[in-house]
């Protein structure tokens, strides 16, 4: 699988993404979701990534910073035809490492608090991320969780 900076120009990432808000908006209040939208992921401040078998799409990820030493994971999305096969640690391995080349000393990202979000929560937590207080522009929300990951400490 190769993972590559993406600039959000291709179908099949306009698809992933439609996918992602969709079960976004299924899953979550229309308050609760802080998914971003194609335009918003096009934003100086955002770096993109997806993450290819060939020429199959199988997952795409980001982070915004927030300031010049914290940022926030966004966009997080494995294909349905790539799911369980270790795409998202995949990926989310090459965004710490990214962050971390970045100058990030923070790596943060808001989660939904449903059951169809364990699996995230599970993932999160095995890259060394623990639940933390609502950072940058959020509240508390019954909806949401928020993880956290120091860079400086890895």
């Amino acid at each position: 699988m190769k993972i590559k900076l993406d600039d959000l120009s291709g179908n099949e990432i306009f698809s992933l993404l439609q996918e992602h808000l969709e079960d976004m908006r299924a899953t979550s209040p229309p308050e609760s979701v802080h998914a971003l939208n194609l335009e918003a992921l096009k934003d100086p401040s955002v770096q993109f990534w997806t993450i290819w078998d060939g020429q199959i799409l199988a997952g795409c990820g980001a982070f915004k910073k927030l300031d010049p030493k914290h940022a926030e994971i966004k966009s997080m999305r494995t294909s349905s035809l790539y799911k369980n096969q270790g795409v998202a640690s995949k990926l989310l391995m090459h965004i710490i490492e990214q962050a971390k080349l970045s100058g990030m000393n923070r790596l943060s990202l808001e989660t939904g608090a449903m059951d169809y979000f364990v699996p995230a929560h599970a993932l999160y937590l095995k890259h060394g991320f623990s639940f933390c207080a609502p950072f940058s522009d959020y509240k508390e929300d019954p909806n949401s969780k928020f993880m956290s990951l120091d860079l400086v400490k890895m």
